[in-house]
């Protein structure tokens, strides 16, 4: 198997209008397609494409799960926009030698990485 890219990646949510203002209120994300009568919506993310849905009673928000990490232009910016807005925070933010993190949840627990890789002058040793 060759895996040519990520097609997506789709975050369970259990309640679809307050899911939608806490990723296009608070993130900032715009809706780029909405499908399955509401219940799955999908925001460009660069060339990527994050979705959030409410298909299955199989299919559960979890703050165990897999997480997405969101690239950020301004680290410290969007780190006291989330503050402001009283975004629960999973870590507060740190440091590694690639890249500044914290990892935030929306309204269902999911836990979603803001992040900002260093540049290139600014990295440690990376592994």
């Amino acid at each position: 198997m060759k895996i040519k890219e990520i097609g997506f990646v789709a975050i369970p949510v259990t309640d679809i209008p307050r899911a939608r203002k806490f990723y296009e209120d608070v993130l900032g994300l715009r809706v780029s397609d909405e499908m399955m009568g509401g219940k799955w919506i999908e925001y460009a993310a660069g060339d990527d494409t994050l979705a959030i849905a409410n298909v299955s009673e199989t299919w559960r928000p979890s703050d165990q799960g897999t997480g997405a990490a969101l690239e950020v232009e301004d680290f410290d910016s969007a780190i006291r926009e989330l503050q402001d807005q009283q975004v629960p925070f999973a870590a507060e933010p740190f440091e590694t030698p690639c890249c500044h993190m914290a990892v935030i949840q929306d309204r269902d627990g999911n836990k979603l990485i803001i992040h900002k890789l260093k540049s290139e002058n600014e990295k440690g040793v990376c592994k």
